[in-house]
């Protein structure tokens, strides 16, 4: 029973993967966001180092700086039957800083510092979905020096130091909703044949039997136990690659590659919370024990896993998990076909398939039985952008955009943690500059799923038996962001 109860904790743990895909964060150049978050094959100055950093080397200032903030308001619904809810989303808010510095005609420098990953949700501690995820919170960030060198006036190359870190924290409910009323009716089901056959058993068990039952009411739409983890994932190294060509005036290619990153959390803190402790420890986990040991008594087979009814101490100890961040490939085309307009469009590969299982470990050595292998299967996807930019006046720029992600779950995987689906994304900008070496950016974006039907299987936290939780997600998304750049 401690096994199972300590896999359906941890078999959900994303880490950073809940917000790369689930929310995909599309925050790191207001002015990109508003072309649908193209650049590959851009030339941005400072901006360039997330994108393409060969696009550094065309930085036309000696210095280049830009910051920006983005407010990511997320919404979602599941439907299961008539049973409808919503998750209770806190707003996020990635940000990005670059600073680029021009150090020969031919070579540039920077660095900058952005996050790529982060989310949070919130469904509530006594939802239907509760033994799977109750809250989630996500923050992922990278610094990154770059260097750029233009091999010619039309051919540069670039690469960049990925370090990245970040924090998770999640909850799960041990014991959900309405779960110990199942088992205990269960058991009754299949004992009442024992009951009606002998009058005097019954009469002596009713009074017990009675009590489980009116106790175990004040739990059928509560979590009755929980666990809360929290980790920091230490920093780790990966790299930007990219280069830029100009075929002429008119058209530019780009390539870029930034790599896996293996990302770990070497100590995480684990907590245990109650609806009531005293009541469940002292009275209703003892309760259910004495009903198992009386319908084994009488020649119930009960399941091993359910012969040890209690919470392991996970709380006495920490946990370590390990698992890929996915490399990305992104190649695209920029068209000028007159000096005011620009249009770009690209394709990003990711390799959400590196993500296959997750790991956990858990120390000291007493707790380390516990240590398991979650399956997720993810497989690897595409993101499509087009991006358009027309300079209305010499200082007023518009901006539209569009995209499609791809996700990288199948239908049997899909976990209210990160409830994936493809999605639709469109989006606007403006920029506007008061002085010539000043801008202002303004973006917005639009983010709708493709609602689908999915579901994930684990094993019950009280039986031990397999079972499957599914039902209908969406999900939506409405990105403001604000930024501003400045060169000299």
């Amino acid at each position: 029973m401690k096994r199972i109860i300590a896999l359906a904790c941890f078999s959900m743990l994303p880490l950073t993967y809940a917000a790369a895909e689930g929310y995909q964060v599309n925050a790191q150049s207001t002015k990109q966001a508003g072309m649908g978050h193209v650049g590959v094959a851009m030339k941005l100055g400072a901006e360039s180092m997330h994108f393409n950093p060969a696009g550094l080397a065309f930085m036309e200032n000696n210095i280049n700086l830009s910051a920006g903030v983005s407010g990511v308001f997320s919404k979602g619904k599941f439907t299961q039957g008539d049973y409808v809810h919503r998750p209770d989303n806190t707003p996020s808010t990635p940000l990005y800083v670059y600073a680029g510095f021009k150090i020969y005609d031919f070579l540039a420098a920077g660095v900058s510092v952005t996050t790529p990953y982060g989310s949070s949700m919130n469904w509530g501690k006594d939802w239907r979905g509760a033994h799977l995820i109750q809250d989630i919170s996500l923050k992922a960030y990278n610094v990154q020096p770059t260097v750029s060198w233009k091999i010619t006036d039309r051919l540069s190359i670039g690469a960049g130091l990925m370090m990245e870190f970040g924090n998770i924290e999640l909850s799960r409910a041990l014991i959900g909703p309405g779960e110990m009323n199942d088992m205990a009716n269960g058991l009754l089901e299949q004992f009442q044949p024992v009951l009606a056959a002998n009058p005097g058993l019954a009469a002596m068990v009713k009074p017990t039997v009675d009590k489980l039952m009116t106790d175990l009411e004040k739990y059928k739409d509560a979590s009755a136990a929980s666990v809360n983890l929290k980790g920091d994932a230490g920093v780790r190294l990966g790299f930007n690659i990219g280069a830029m060509f100009d075929v002429n005036e008119k058209v530019t290619v780009g390539l870029s590659y930034r790599s896996k990153v293996q990302a770990r959390v070497k100590e995480g803190h684990i907590a245990l919370g109650y609806a009531n402790e005293t009541d469940l420890k002292n009275n209703l986990l003892p309760q259910v024990d004495g009903l198992l040991k009386l319908a084994e008594s009488q020649g119930f087979p009960i399941p091993e896993s359910m012969k040890d009814f209690s919470i392991p101490p996970l709380d006495e100890g920490t946990f370590t998990a390990e698992l890929p961040l996915p490399d990305n490939w992104n190649v695209g085309v920029t068209y000028k076909p007159t000096n005011r307009w620009i249009l770009s469009g690209e394709v990003q590969f990711v390799g959400w398939g590196a993500y296959k299982t997750l790991s956990i470990n858990f120390s000291p050595s007493s707790l380390s039985k516990y240590d398991m292998v979650a399956k997720k299967e993810y497989h690897n996807t595409r993101i499509y952008r087009l991006g358009a930019q027309f300079a209305a006046t010499n200082r007023f720029d518009v901006r539209l955009g569009a995209y499609y992600d791809e996700s990288p779950v199948k239908d049997d995987f899909l976990n209210p943690e990160t409830p994936s689906m493809d999605k639709f994304g469109i989006t606007a900008g403006l920029s506007f500059r008061p002085i010539n070496p000043l801008s202002i950016d303004f973006a917005f974006s639009y983010v709708t799923g493709f609602g689908r039907d999915g579901s994930y299987s684990d094993k019950s936290l009280i039986t031990g038996n397999d079972r499957t939780f599914g039902g209908h997600y969406n999900i939506y998304a409405l990105m403001p962001a604000i930024g501003v750049s400045y060169a000299f």
